[in-house]
């Protein structure tokens, strides 16, 4: 049974939907409140809850992370509630390239209404991993969680995902609201104090996967 957060900041309507699908996604709904325009965030199997949780608003567009099929398993009923084009960045379409109607750079805004999500390019989960700004809120997909980065497969892609984190996401307001991918949410202020105590460790040349900022 999935669960919905609703956040109301300004003009800004920011709905959380999760746990969906067998590995708990969550999916996103962002809209200006006064014109009704809306943007979805990520697909997941179980998608068809975002139909009922978007009735009234006037959905522009869907945005996915990444290239993860969690994230994409449900796109095909996303596609049949709403006819709208799929974006995601370029080095991220792959396998889903007959989806895709357009890609996102870093910097990139998508407005929806008065209102626009910056893209932030955020390698290492994936190359063409990304999160989405808009005011004091990030979606982080899956580059970063509380307590820690997203899974990688070496630690190479650990450095690289390290990399973006503090250098695009850390260098954010530490009152920012974090909400990724899956899971519960965090702030900037508390994963950056996390990562402090990580950073001053000295840390194995062959960390990878699923990393505690912690617990390593």
């Amino acid at each position: 049974m999935h669960e919905q957060e609703v956040v109301r900041d300004g003009r800004l309507l920011l709905i959380k939907l999760g746990p969906l699908g067998p590995v708990s996604n969550n999916a996103y709904i962002v809209a200006d409140s006064e014109t009704n325009d809306a943007l979805l965030v990520d697909a997941p199997e179980g998608s068809e809850a975002l139909a009922p949780a978007a009735k009234g608003l006037t959905v522009r567009g869907a945005i996915i992370t990444h290239r993860h099929r969690d994230h994409w398993a449900g796109i095909d009923a996303l596609l049949k509630d709403f006819s709208v084009p799929v974006l995601c960045h370029d080095a991220d379409r792959e396998p889903h390239e007959s989806y895709v109607k357009g890609t996102l750079a870093d910097g990139d805004d998508v407005e929806f209404g008065s209102l626009r999500l910056r893209v932030v390019h955020t390698p290492g989960h994936t190359p063409g991993s990304i999160c989405l700004q808009v005011g004091e809120h990030l979606l982080s997909g899956d580059t970063l969680f509380p307590g820690g980065p997203g899974r990688t497969n070496s630690n190479q892609d650990l450095q690289q995902e390290i990399q973006s984190i503090v250098s695009s996401l850390y260098t954010l307001p530490p009152e920012v609201q974090v909400y990724p991918g899956h899971g519960g949410n965090t702030t900037i202020a508390k994963s950056k104090a996390e990562y402090d105590v990580f950073a001053a460790k000295p840390i194995d040349p062959d960390l990878s996967g699923d990393v505690l900022w912690l617990r390593t």
